[in-house]
Order: structure tokens, then sequence, then C-alpha cells
């Protein structure tokens, strides 16, 4: 797409629902400086409607707006620059009348199997859908990538279905073949999980059941988290010696740290090596994977470089007051999933 266009669109999306965590909060703004470094044009979309119908917040639309609002602030923390992004909401979008005709054509052009299939991207499985309006959420979000003109879906691994279906559906209706450029889903703290019914592919249903969930604190470190509470979270994280595959703790390495970071510190003692540079994650990885370093060792570097990342966060929702006003409200909220 880059060969064909300047400055291709891309577009991620968002539910509004519970606190910020590390994938929101830190490795999307990471993606993003790097798409726009590239000259891609980028729209965030708040998907307010969507978490409506997905009942987040108790399926209240207003609840779920403020958390929209959050959002956009832990962004603004985060550094992200919201004069290069268009942030879109889907409130808004679904005002055009044309939007909802397109809705309808793509849902003409859909079996009911096939829609059955795509609505894992709910983050449910078959067996939770109870309501026919979560039946138009995979036609509404197929309509969005038409509606937005975006050149690129990029969106997390869990969404693939839905780019998959709007490059079926797009080709048939002649509105073209957006590109899907699926991002990495960070692991929760527990590491790999069993398979539990989110796709039929075992190997994607285990990558979707083990990534890391706003709405499961045990999995989870959010972008508030203290310094102590990274550290202790970290400290009981699945980390096995010499393992490398799975490991939650080198899955942010790689993707959290050495992404923003040209080199790792490793601190210790004297006695059990001392400090120790490591120029790239696969110096770290190859050490961990020899023996050459405790996992004990790992984690307290891995949660020293992500506290840095964290603590811009963590002090904007401490001193500016419009922030530290939404942050109480969503912590407040009982999460709903």
């Amino acid at each position: 797409v880059l060969e064909t266009k300047e400055h291709p669109v891309a577009y991620d999306g968002f539910e509004p629902s519970g606190l910020a965590h590390l994938p929101f909060g830190v490795f999307r703004p990471l993606l993003l400086e790097q798409l726009l470094k590239a000259g891609i044009r980028c729209k965030l979309y708040l998907a307010d409607w969507f978490a409506w119908i997905n009942n987040k917040m108790g399926g209240d639309l207003e609840k779920i707006r403020r958390v929209g609002e959050y959002f956009v602030e832990v962004w603004r923390a985060a550094g992200v620059d919201l004069n290069k992004v268009e942030i879109v909401w889907a409130s808004d979008l679904v005002k055009r009348a044309e939007y909802w005709k397109r809705v309808i054509l793509i849902a003409k052009h859909c079996t009911v199997a096939r829609a059955e299939r795509a609505l894992t991207i709910m983050g449910r499985k078959r067996g939770e859908m109870k309501e026919v309006a979560q039946y138009f959420y995979p036609m509404m979000q197929v309509a969005d990538i038409f509606e937005l003109n975006v050149d690129i879906c990029q969106l997390g691994l869990d969404q693939r279905r839905a780019g998959m279906l709007a490059r079926e559906i797009g080709e048939k209706l002649g509105w073209g073949k957006p590109v899907v450029a699926s991002h990495h889903m960070l692991m929760g703290l527990e590491g790999r999980k069993q398979p539990e019914g989110y796709e039929e592919s075992a190997e994607m249903d285990v990558a979707i059941a083990s990534k890391m969930s706003k709405s499961k604190p045990e999995s989870c470190i959010y972008v508030h988290d203290s310094k102590e509470e990274i550290f202790r979270k970290l400290s009981k994280a699945y980390c096995p010696p010499k393992e490398t595959e799975n490991n939650p703790v080198l899955d942010y390495a790689k993707h959290l740290v050495f992404r923003k970071f040209p080199s790792v510190v490793v601190r210790r003692e004297a006695r059990y090596g001392g400090d120790t540079e490591f120029a790239s994650y696969e110096e770290l990885e190859s050490a961990y994977r020899k023996g050459e370093l405790h996992p004990l060792d790992l984690k307290r570097a891995v949660a020293e470089y992500l506290d840095k990342m964290i603590s811009p966060i963590r002090k904007h929702f401490e001193t500016d007051e419009k922030a530290r006003e939404l942050y109480e409200f969503v912590k407040s909220q009982r999460i709903t999933r």
C-alpha cells in the first residue's frame, strides 16, 4: 500500500471499558509512533456503540462515553500527539444514514454462519451470544472500515476475522480490499492458558485466552499501578528458568522495553555477576535461555523499565484535574464483560 499511496490511512478501534493496561496505554502508543514515522495517517476509533452492544459498563452508554474520554487522556499522557491523529467516535459515525445502508449491504452479503464465526471479535464465545444486537457487531465493524475510508486495519490479532470479512465483502461490493496488519497481543501475567473456545484454530484460541485483559486484574498491569505494585505483580508472573517460549516477562521485554529503549541494564549484586547491559532483545533472550540470567533478576529489570514508561502516565492523572476526575470515575465503576 505504501507503493501506491504516499500517506495511507490506518485505524484501530477501542471499546471504552475499564482502566487502561499495558496493551492499551503503552504498547499501542509505541506502535502508533512507528506508523506516524512511516508517513501513515492514523485514526483512533472510540467504539462506544460497540461497547454498548457488548454490554460493557453495564450497557450504560453515558458511562461508556466517559470511559472514552478517559481513554483520550491516557493517550495524551502516553505522549500521543493528538494533533497528528484523528479521533473518531462510533456515536458520530452512526448518525449518518449512509452508514446504516452500508451495514445492511454488508449483512446481505454475509451468511449467518459467516457472521457467527466473526462474533469472536467481541471477545466472547459462541455460546455467550444471547442478544440479536450482538449480530450487528461484525457488520458494523466492517462498515466502519469503509466508512472511515481506511487502507490499513491495524487491529489486534484477535480482530483478524473482521479484517478478513472486510476484504471478502469489500471486493464483492467494489469497495476495495483493506490491508490487514494485525499486531501482537501481549500475554497476561499468568502465561499460557488452555483453549477456551474463542477460535477454531487451537493456536489462535490459546493466544486469545492468554492475552492480557483489562477485565482480568490478576493477569494485568495497569498504567496507574505504582512502582511497588508493578514489582509485586511481576514477581508473581509466570517465568520459568531458561524457558523463552510463552514467557510473559520476556514478552514485555521484547515488545515494550526494547521497542522503547536501545539497551537494557540488568542490575545484580557483584556476587551474582554484577550489572549486565544487553544491546538487543536477542542477547537478553539468549542469556536467559542459557541460564545466565535468573528469573528474579529479569523480573526486576523489566519492572524497572516498565515503571519508567508508565511513570509519565501516572503523573498526568495525579496532577491534571480533568484526567484525575475521569480516572476516579472509571475506577469507581464495576467492570462488566
